[in-house]
C-alpha cells in the first residue's frame, strides 16, 4: 500500500496506513522452486515503466532472510564478492541513464556480469538459502532490485555542501517540511524505533508479537486497554516546543513554508504557532477524540486525565444515554447465541433473567490518531497531489526513518528536480536525498539558521553553542553535526 510514481508523469495515492520494511532490516522474499528464465522472466518483468510497489510488498513478506545493505557496507566490502561501491554507483547510474530492460540485456543476458554479484550493487546481499545455487536462481530477486533502484529518485548532482543547504534555505519560497518523532525527542517525547529508548524497545511486557500492534486498529477495537497502558508516555504534558518546531515557524514567518507533513501526533507543531492552514496532520494527532461507539467527539484534552491515570476513558454522551434510558430488563436486548439466534430463556439455579441481557455499555474514545489498517485523512492526498506537489521547490525532511507508508515515499512523488535536504541522527539509504545533515535535528536547523543569518530564538539553544561539522568519508553531500564538548 505504498505511495509510488506512477508512469508517465501521472500521480497516485493510495492512504493505508502500512509499516514498510525499508533499510537495515530484514525482509522476506518467497523464491520459486525452479528459476524463472532469465530472458522472459526478467525482460518481460522490466520492460515496462510501472511502480514496483508489488514485488516491494513480496520482498517485504517472504520466508527467508534477506539482509539490505547500506552504501558505507558496500564500501567496506562487508561482502565476499559483491560490487565495490564504485561499481555499484556506476551502474546504478547507468540503469537510469538507459533504462531496465536495456540495463538487463548490457549486463545479465552478455554475462559481463552475474545476477548475484549484480544484486550487491542495489542493495541486496546475496540470501543464505541461496548459497551454492545456480546464478539464475537470484533473477527474480534481481529484477525486483532493478524495479526498486529505477522508481527511486535520482540524487540530483549540483547540491552538496552546507553552503549548497544553506542557499536553498533562503532562495526557496515554497518549502514541505515532513516531520517525524525524532524532532520532539529533546522534549522528552521518545521517538518509536530508537534502540533501548524508543518506545517499541519498551512494550515487551505487553506480549504482543509485533510492538506495533499497540497502534493497530484491529487489537485496539479487541483490546483498547493495550493502547491506553502506554499513551501516557506519547501524550504531550506541556505546551512547550522544541527548537525544530520554531525552525518551521520561522520558515512560516519568513513566507516560506508551502505544507508541513507531520506524521506526529503530539500537535506540537500548533504549539509552536504554526497555523492550521500550513499543517497536515499525517497520522492525526491528540487534539480531538472520538467515540468509537455513536461518534460524539470532544477536544483531546477532555480525555488527557484518563490517559495520564492509564484507564480507558469512556464516551459521556453514551453515559448520558444509558442513564436516561435506565436498566429495564424490558428496555434491554436480549443476548444472541453463537448462531446469531436469540437465546432461549432458561431457569436453573445458577442463572439469571440478567445474564440473558446485554447490558448497555458507553463507547470508548478513542484519539484521533490514525493507527495501522486505518486511511490516511482525505486532505493527505489531495494537497500533495493537486497543490503542493506542483508548487514544492525545496523539500526538507526531518527526524523520520521513513518506514511507515504512505508519507515514506512522499519524497519519491514528488518532482525529481526538486532539491531535497535529509536531517536526522542517521541516514537512509532507501530514499536518495541530496543532502543529508546529520546529527540531532535541533543543532542542525540552529546552525544553518545561523549561517543563513536567521534569528532562530529558543531558550534551548545556548548563545555561545559551536558546531563542528564534518563530511563522512565517500560522501560528498553527508556532513555530521556535533556540538563542541558536548
Amino acid at each position: 500500500m505504498d505511495l509510488v510514481p506512477a508512469p508517465k508523469g501521472e500521480a497516485s495515492v493510495k492512504t493505508t496506513v502500512v509499516e514498510v520494511e525499508a533499510v537495515d532490516m530484514e525482509a522476506q522474499y518467497d523464491m520459486e522452486d525452479d528459476a524463472p528464465d532469465l530472458a522472459l522472466e526478467i525482460s518481460s518483468d522490466l520492460e515496462s515503466d510501472s511502480d514496483d510497489s508489488d514485488g516491494w510488498d513480496n520482498l517485504s513478506n517472504c520466508d527467508e532472510a534477506i539482509q539490505f545493505l547500506r552504501d558505507d557496507q558496500i564500501r567496506d566490502g562487508l561482502v565476499p564478492g559483491a560490487c565495490t561501491l564504485e561499481e555499484a554507483t556506476a551502474y546504478r547510474q547507468r540503469l537510469h541513464a538507459i533504462g531496465k530492460a536495456a540495463f538487463v540485456e548490457e549486463t545479465i543476458l552478455r554475462e559481463t556480469v552475474t545476477a548475484k554479484k549484480l544484486c550487491t550493487a542495489f542493495g541486496i546481499a546475496p540470501p543464505a538459502f541461496l548459497d551454492g545455487a545456480p546464478d539464475e536462481s537470484y533473477h527474480s530477486l534481481l529484477a525486483i532490485a532493478i524495479s526498486r533502484e529505477f522508481s527511486r529518485r535520482p540524487k540530483l548532482p549540483q547540491y552538496n555542501s552546507i553552503d549548497d543547504a544553506v542557499r536553498l534555505l533562503r532562495e526557496s519560497r515554497n518549502i514541505i517540511v515532513l516531520t517525524g518523532a525524532g524532532i520532539s525527542t529533546s522534549l522528552g517525547i521518545p521517538d518509536f524505533r530508537s534502540k533501548d529508548t524508543g518506545l517499541y524497545s519498551k512494550l515487551a511486557h505487553l506480549g504482543l508479537s509485533d510492538p506495533q500492534e499497540v497502534f493497530d486498529i484491529h487489537i485496539f477495537r479487541e483490546d483498547p486497554n493495550i493502547f491506553f497502558s502506554i499513551a501516557k508516555d506519547i501524550l504531550p504534558t506541556e505546551k512547550k516546543w522544541s527548537p525544530t518546531h520554531a525552525f518551521i515557524r520561522l520558515l512560516q514567518d519568513k513566507g516560506k513554508l508551502l505544507t508541513n507533513y507531520t506524521q506526529n501526533i503530539d500537535n506540537i507543531e500548533a504549539n509552536a504557532g504554526v497555523r492550521p492552514e500550513k499543517i497536515v496532520q499525517c497520522h492525526g494527532s491528540f487534539a480531538t477524540a472520538t467515540c468509537v461507539k455513536c461518534g460524539f467527539n470532544v477536544p483531546g484534552d477532555a480525555i488527557f486525565d484518563d490517559i495520564r491515570a492509564g484507564n480507558i476513558p469512556h464516551c459521556t454522551a453514551c453515559k448520558e444515554k444509558i442513564a436516561e434510558e435506565g436498566l429495564k430488563p424490558q428496555g434491554l436486548k436480549r443476548k444472541r447465541s453463537s448462531n446469531g439466534q436469540q437465546k432461549d430463556r432458561k431457569v436453573s439455579d445458577d442463572s439469571s433473567d440478567e445474564d440473558d441481557y446485554e447490558i448497555p455499555t458507553p463507547g470508548v474514545m478513542k484519539p484521533d490518531i490514525t493507527f495501522f489498517g486505518e486511511d490516511l485523512p482525505d486532505e493527505f492526498g489531495e494537497r500533495l497531489l493537486h497543490q503542493d506537489r506542483e508548487l514544492a521547490d525545496l523539500v526538507i525532511v526531518i527526524g523520520t526513518s521513513l518506514k511507515v507508508a504512505p508519507v515514506a515515499e512522499v519524497p519519491g512523488i514528488l518532482p525529481r528536480n526538486v532539491p531535497q535536504i535529509y536531517i536526522s541522527r542517521t541516514p537512509v539509504s532507501h530514499t536518495e536525498f541530496d543532502i543529508d545533515l546529520l546529527g540531532d535535528c535541533d543543532v542542525v536547523v540552529s546552525e544553518l539558521s545561523r549561517r543563513a543569518g536567521w534569528d532562530l530564538q529558543h531558550h534551548m539553544i545556548p548563545a555561545d553553542e559551536k558546531v563542528d561539522i564534518t563530511s563522512v568519508d565517500g560522501y560528498e553531500s553527508r556532513h555530521v553535526f556535533k556540538v563542541v564538548d558536548a
